[in-house]
């Protein structure tokens, strides 16, 4: 079966799970059947559905029409026969226990049509051993969706020991259809990628605490501020839920040995019904006390070089047993966990020789299993390689490219280079290392004679860029001195591009906030989708804008409106933006992509000579009205020696368009 073959999708399970992936298909749409095992479960979730697409579409998300549409194409039911008879594929999303998944899987056996596909959403059992309770198990693989499924963009599409290829790219496709980031499993393993990461680490941070080793005060300043990760570890659990992560750790210690066995602070949690958020009390209390408050500064570096230690030997064991390469590894976290940078990345900014011998001191200490270091991670420390290095290439990474970027993707599309920031897990926001690679990008496509104009957008449809990455910065340490080399680094590459001989074009759709709306600020001409929100909230913060903000917006909107932005730090629609002066043109939601790029080609098939000028004559005259009427004369006599000049008379007198050639 073919991806354009794949009309129906069948989702057993309304629970949060469930119905967020019915209602992301629907979406897509595809017609879903959505089924469980009781009147009021299934007409629960087809309630949070519609509550849900009520609320995309109060968002400017989707349009009501939209909305109503994919609703229409959800239908609920009870009976199974009814749910897949007409399924092409089948995502299984009951409660995460084997017996039970076995027990549906029995059954729908003898209702699913010969050529459905079976995926289930499981977060960590065994794929293969659900897929030998089948018939078809070479048509049965993971198909595992992060919560909340209509937010999330990760699906972890994972193969059991019987999948075929055929099975794994059609999902792959689907899950691409419906608007989502695909990272395959190659292997079967417990955990997957993320929980294989994530889980282990919770269960360290369990143990520093029952050992009395650090507080969970001090744990969790380290993981969210000096790891910068999007919480605190404690934190994390109770958002999750403990009995979930709990759950889960049982089960790899059961299939992977004593190296993961839970530590019994967090069986006491289970064991008392403390189990986070939705209990009202976990390792934070949320009832009687303040929730998750976690300090700033009782961050400790023993701690993070434990944690890192830990999550670096679970990489290692994953490239180790070719579930997944280092590069997949870290897509997969960041997408479905948030993390600003992945963790063999940080791992290799650690330093694998030095993590390598933590563990090592770790585990002469205690002699508890899971400090012993994985061979892989031990190779690659002993010969001074990384997960991305040169020689780690062999972990399944290769050497990057000149466009090979972390935070970025530069493509070109016909004399277009097309600049595409790609951290949606982190809503676009800028980090240190985007602004690297931004210079970079820069510097390639100016020097590229292929490319006459730049686009610059933001992956996804939530965020152009919302900003800086705070949490990023905040992991590197509050020091003044730091933070002033980055806003000079920010203002230089910024300037830059402001600056560049090629017309540069902002297509900006959702948030534009901060240093995202500093870095529009720096484009020739800005196209924004009608939901798209602005604002420089610097002031909320008891900061200012730091990029460049202060000056190059006054040049655009006036010094008044430059101050009503950033002094009331409000949030303004695209509309008002437009009126401003700010923005140039707003289209519709879905015609964003494409106006931006037809704005792009067209600048692309301008005069390159007269637009460089232009652009560097206007730049000059900005404080010096002379100095940039000098260039515009000295750039004029110029021009009327090119042959870019008899092209455009040319064309004008024969009434076609110009081919300019900047000669």
């Amino acid at each position: 079966m073919e991806l354009a073959e794949v009309n129906t999708i069948a989702v057993l399970g309304a629970g949060n799970m469930g119905h967020g992936i019915a209602e992301v298909a629907a979406l897509a749409g595809y017609e879903v059947a959505l089924r469980d095992i009781k009147e009021e479960f299934v007409r629960n979730g087809y309630d949070q559905i519609e509550w849900s697409l009520g609320k995309l579409a109060e968002n400017d998300r989707i349009d009501e029409d939209e909305a109503d549409a994919a609703l229409d194409r959800i239908t609920p039911l009870v009976d199974l026969e009814s749910a897949v008879e007409d399924a092409d594929v089948v995502v299984e999303a009951v409660p995460e226990r084997m017996e039970i998944k076995k027990e549906v899987y029995q059954e729908l056996e003898s209702y699913a049509p010969d050529r459905a596909i079976f995926a289930t959403n499981t977060s960590s059992l065994s794929v293969t051993e659900l897929s030998e309770v089948t018939e078809r198990p070479e048509r049965f693989c993971g198909m595992h969706f992060f919560n909340p499924p209509v937010r999330m963009p990760l699906v972890e599409v994972i193969s059991g020991a019987h999948t075929d290829d055929a099975t794994l790219d059609l999902i792959e496709g689907l899950a691409e259809s419906i608007g989502k980031t695909p990272v395959r499993v190659h292997k079967d393993s417990p955990g997957f990628i993320v929980n294989r990461v994530l889980v282990p680490l919770m269960n360290e941070a369990a143990w520093i605490v029952h050992e009395g080793d650090a507080t969970v005060a001090e744990v969790d300043s380290t993981t969210k501020f000096d790891m910068g990760l999007p919480m605190g570890s404690f934190e994390l659990a109770d958002q999750v839920g403990i009995d979930v992560g709990y759950h889960v750790l049982e089960y790899m210690h059961e299939v992977l040995g004593d190296a993961y066995r839970p530590c019994p602070l967090l069986e006491e949690k289970v064991d008392e019904d403390d189990l986070g958020k939705k209990t009202g009390r976990g390792f934070y209390d949320y009832e009687g006390g303040e929730g998750a408050r976690i300090p700033s500064d009782e961050g400790r570096e023993d701690v993070r070089e434990r944690l890192l230690a830990v999550m670096a030997n679970e990489v290692a064991g994953l490239v180790e047993n070719e579930v997944a390469d280092a590069s997949s590894i870290d897509r997969a976290v960041q997408l479905g966990a948030g993390f600003p940078d992945g963790p063999a990345k940080m791992a290799d900014e650690a330093g694998l020789d030095s993590l390598v011998e933590r563990l090592d001191g770790l585990h002469e200490e205690t002699g508890e299993p899971r400090y012993e270091a994985v061979e892989l991670l031990r190779e690659l420390a002993e010969s001074g390689a990384s997960f991305y290095g040169e020689d780690g290439g062999t972990a399944g990474v290769g050497a990057a490219s000149a466009l090979d970027f972390e935070t970025l993707r530069v493509e070109r599309e016909g004399r277009v280079g097309h600049v595409v920031i790609d951290r949606p897990h982190r809503m676009n926001t800028i980090s240190a290392e985007l602004i690297d690679e931004l210079a970079a990008a820069i510097d390639y496509l100016e020097s590229d004679d292929e490319t006459r104009a730049i686009l610059l957008t933001g992956e996804g449809d939530r965020a152009f860029s919302a900003g800086a990455d705070v949490q990023s910065m905040a992991a590197g340490g509050a020091d003044p001195l730091a933070t002033v080399e980055l806003s000079r680094k920010g203002q230089q590459v910024f300037g830059e591009l402001e600056a560049c001989d090629l017309p540069v074009v902002a297509g900006i759709d959702g948030y534009c906030l901060g240093g995202g709306m500093e870095l529009a600020t720096c484009a020739d001409l800005r196209v924004a989708s009608e939901r798209s929100e602005f604002g420089q909230p610097e002031h909320n913060l008891g900061l200012m804008p730091g990029w460049g903000g202060t000056q190059r917006l006054r040049h655009i909107v006036g010094e008044g409106r430059a101050k009503e932005i950033i002094f009331t730090a409000e949030r303004f629609d695209a509309e008002t933006m437009e009126r401003f002066g700010f923005v140039n043109e707003v289209v519709g939601n879905d015609e964003l992509a494409d106006r931006a790029m037809e704005l792009a080609t067209d600048l692309a098939n301008g005069p390159p000579i007269a637009q460089k000028y232009t652009k560097r004559a206007m730049l000059k005259g900005r404080d010096d009205t002379d100095a940039g009427l000098e260039i515009e004369s000295q750039a004029f006599g110029h021009l009327v020696g090119t042959e870019d000049l008899m092209e455009g008379v040319t064309a004008f007198t024969s009434d076609r368009e110009p081919e300019f050639e900047g000669k």
